[in-house]
């Protein structure tokens, strides 16, 4: 078989044929062709490297993309060790790119900044050393906007990701190059990372699934202080909630070096037959407190909030019970918190770069902002945004029935703007209302954040234009499973939105 050749591949025997189009595959799908030896690894390499090479060139969701000989060599060791009976993970012999905020041993790792255009790293990334534990070959990287801040990627090492739903529009961020991997079969799965929606917000404008587990579900080891990342994590995303969980089952788990990783692993997610069993059921009774755009507080755009709520009544229509409701928190001061949070997080990671002239002149102004805002602010100023924090974190976890609340799930939408012009860094006015910093326009998504809930981006609809929308589900801390079963029930509801593209 030619390393040219294309998706679909023959498998015959004395009595039969089988067509596998292998790029079509779900992750889950892909691995059990791998494992019964439907497909060669080889061959699955090559599918994807085709692939990319028919689409990346326009959407530049891929960087730092390997040699093709050197990926079709290693593959071919995948097949050989298959050959001797020995299976390295669920994801043996996937092509898989990592977020290029990640570091990845002897790959390019730019965080798409000029500062690191030529640093290849020593070592890999926590969630990258399992990855490859479960046997994924690391093909190259998913672009990102600069040193992962905002939620439109674009950086001056690589340039724009665009969305492949509308070549001018964004394709959302920072996971922007993963999410657009996936829903043009770029990639089976993909590993994204979530400050403040940044593996949500791009799954929801790309047509996929992303998730964001519980605090510590996926322990994150940041050099410096490990305690600073408490509203960072890394996260799955895919075309399908099944290959989401499948991919966390490898990304979750204790670690000694982390000092927030809960113990123990998510055993339901541990293989393909218990993910199945525990994605199981339906949305019957399930409570979900819709916030909509609380109160009129989140300034939307035209048709995000209906068409959120078009998917809301599919979830009615399988049995949910859908109230609106609302935060019992004063929101203008909760957001002041978050904002001197991280502000201060952003000081310490990049205050002695600006400090440099050499290399403050290669740092985007909104990394500047902030850290100039966080060098600013008093330990007193501080202590006040952690209070705030900690009274919003026991006032939403009161909402949930674990806790003796109203909830199984609340709902907000994902973004509350259509994705934007791929020409603008940010938009300025949503709603006719201004936007007075360069994030506001994703406010909704720090709510999870803040909290540390589990909380995933499914597909909502179209514009007019047919663009896509995600819609928000989070639960309360530690459902992480829970929060994946009822979207997997959404999922089977979804079926003429064509999650991922063809």
């Amino acid at each position: 078989m030619s390393s040219s050749s294309c998706d679909s591949f023959a498998h015959s025997s004395s009595w039969h044929a089988v067509v596998v189009n292998i790029t079509g595959l779900d992750a889950i799908e892909l691995s059990g062709a791998i494992h019964d030896r439907s497909v060669s690894c080889r061959e699955v390499m090559s599918a994807y490297l085709d692939r990319i090479d028919a689409r990346n060139d326009v959407l530049n969701a891929i960087v730092s993309l390997r040699d093709r000989d050197e990926l079709l060599t290693e593959s071919a060791v995948c097949d050989d060790q298959l050959d001797r009976g020995i299976s390295r993970g669920w994801m043996h012999g996937f092509p898989h790119a990592v977020k290029d905020l990640a570091e990845t041993k002897g790959l390019l790792t730019t965080k798409g900044s000029p500062l690191l255009k030529e640093f290849v790293p020593d070592f890999d990334a926590l969630h990258v050393e399992r990855i490859r534990s479960a046997g994924a070959i690391i093909i190259g990287k998913t672009n990102v906007p600069e040193f992962g801040l905002g939620c439109h990627t674009f950086n001056p090492v690589f340039g724009a990701t665009v969305n492949p739903y509308d070549l001018t529009k964004v394709a959302g961020g920072s996971s922007g190059g993963a999410a657009v991997a996936l829903a043009t079969r770029m990639l089976p799965v993909a590993d994204g990372s979530d400050f403040m929606g940044s593996l949500r917000n791009p799954a929801g404008w790309c047509n996929v699934v992303g998730f964001r587990p519980s605090f510590g579900r996926v322990p994150l080891h940041y050099g410096g202080d490990s305690y600073s990342t408490l509203c960072a994590t890394d996260g799955p995303m895919g075309r399908r909630v099944i290959d989401v969980a499948m991919l966390l089952g490898t990304q979750a788990g204790w670690d000694v070096r982390v000092p927030t990783a809960l113990p123990g692993t998510l055993d339901e997610l541990a293989s393909p037959e218990s993910c199945r069993k525990h994605l199981q059921g339906s949305l019957s009774g399930v409570r979900i407190g819709w916030l909509g755009d609380l109160g009129g507080h989140l300034a939307t755009e035209p048709g995000i909030l209906g068409t959120c709520e078009r998917a809301l009544q599919r979830m009615e229509g399988d049995g949910a019970v859908v109230v609106p409701t609302s935060l019992n928190v004063d929101l203008d001061a909760l957001w002041t918190s978050w904002l001197h949070n991280r502000h201060a997080f952003n000081a310490a990671k990049y205050g002695a770069l600006l400090k440099r002239e050499a290399t403050a002149a290669q740092i985007k102004e909104e990394v500047r902002w902030e850290a100039e805002l966080g060098a600013s602010l008093t330990a007193l100023d501080l202590q006040r945004a952690a209070t705030t924090r900690t009274a919003f974190f026991e006032q939403i976890v009161s909402m949930f029935a674990t806790a003796g609340g109203e909830f199984d799930l609340l709902a907000l939408p994902t973004a509350q703007v259509w994705p934007f012009d791929v020409e603008q860094r940010w938009p300025a006015e949503v709603g006719g209302r201004a936007m007075d910093t360069y994030h506001r326009w994703m406010e909704c998504t720090l709510y999870a954040t803040y909290a540390g809930l589990p909380a995933i981006s499914m597909p909502a609809g179209f514009s007019l234009a047919g663009l896509p929308a995600g819609i928000q589900l989070f639960g309360a801390p530690l459902a992480d499973v829970e929060v994946l079963r009822c979207a997997s029930s959404y999922e089977r509801l979804i079926d003429d939105f064509s999650v991922g593209m063809a």
